[in-house]
């Protein structure tokens, strides 16, 4: 069994990766960006033709925060839209049957319902910040659908709620709300600051899951028997939600992370800073019917993922010191 995962270096990939190779039954084909760009419908089209791999895993995306996607709100959908478009037709051309695209919540529209279901897709507008890149994410959805009906194939999407752990970007301002806030607070109690300044009133509510939840589940959806599968869902309706179930406010999520990093300064928010969706929380029955939940809690998967920064940080240094 040839499986591609597509975006390996990612948080998401990287995770996935390590779980089949902690199975070691499969052959495993990755490529950096280097080897292989997925916005270049050429060079995608040579690759599968060359290396036809039976299964595709689509983890592979241009991703960012609020502050990312108000900025380069062009890439976004166009670097998605390609790595899509490429990688989901010329998998159907080279013969692949099974295909799992990773999608995010951010599909949904701004005011949906909450919790949101699956079938809250395209009823109604959605958040500003980070429309294009959701455009681009539902347009990935549609494909896997319509490949499905017109070819017979079996390509399966999930969408994932906001993702943390070991492999996550915490760049100072195109990252993520928790990477963000883990780096803030390691910063401010290294340096002894007095307060932290968070975007946004503290007051819109996330979930969030461990990125190793997020690989067992985009497994488990992935292996599932098709009529199980197809049971769940429908042919115009096809996606499955993956989450934790529960949600906190930024300004608990705050805490949590100041509490985890040691840090006893004040914590103050910049309501002038937007906050997005006041609440994003991913209904999860569908996926819970069929037999997988979360497994890993908020404080203990945000102790090991500062954890795993400490570390990064450590590594940097002792490279840094031997050049």
């Amino acid at each position: 069994m040839k499986i591609f995962i597509a975006g390996h270096r990612g948080m998401v990939g990287g995770a996935i990766l390590r779980r089949l190779q902690a199975h070691g039954s499969h052959d495993l084909i990755t490529r950096t960006s280097a080897e292989l760009d997925l916005t270049d419908q050429q060079a995608v089209r040579a690759f599968f033709q060359n290396i036809k791999p039976n299964v595709v895993i689509l983890a592979a995306a241009k991703v960012g925060g609020i502050l990312a996607n108000n900025t380069y709100p062009a890439q976004f959908i166009y670097e998605n839209l390609m790595i899509e478009c490429n990688v989901i037709h010329q998998a159907y051309a080279a013969g692949v049957k099974r295909l799992l695209q990773l999608g995010s919540s951010c599909i949904y529209p701004k005011e949906a319902p909450q919790p949101m279901r699956e079938d809250a897709l395209l009823t109604g507008t959605l958040e500003p910040t980070n429309e294009p890149y959701a455009v681009a994410k539902i347009a990935g959805i549609k494909l896997c659908e319509s490949y499905n009906r017109q070819y017979g194939v079996d390509y399966r999407s999930v969408m994932p709620t906001n993702l943390y752990g070991p492999g996550d970007n915490f760049h100072p301002t195109n990252s993520h709300v928790l990477p963000a806030l883990i780096r803030r607070f390691h910063e401010a109690t290294v340096s002894g600051q007095d307060e932290v300044l968070i975007w946004g009133s503290g007051n819109p509510r996330r979930e969030f899951l461990h990125v190793d939840d997020m690989a067992q589940a985009s497994l488990f959806v992935l292996d599932l028997d098709p009529a199980l599968y197809q049971a769940e869902t429908q042919p115009m309706l096809s996606h499955i939600n993956v989450g934790s179930g529960t949600d906190v406010s930024i300004g608990e999520l705050a805490q949590i992370v100041a509490d985890t990093t040691g840090y006893k300064g004040r914590l103050a928010f910049d309501a002038s800073k937007p906050d997005g969706t006041m609440r994003k929380l991913m209904d999860v029955s569908r996926l819970e019917r069929l037999g997988w939940t979360a497994t890993v809690e908020l404080r203990e998967g945000i102790a090991s993922t500062y954890t795993w920064y400490l570390d990064q940080l450590k590594s940097d240094a002792a490279i840094r010191g031997g050049n």
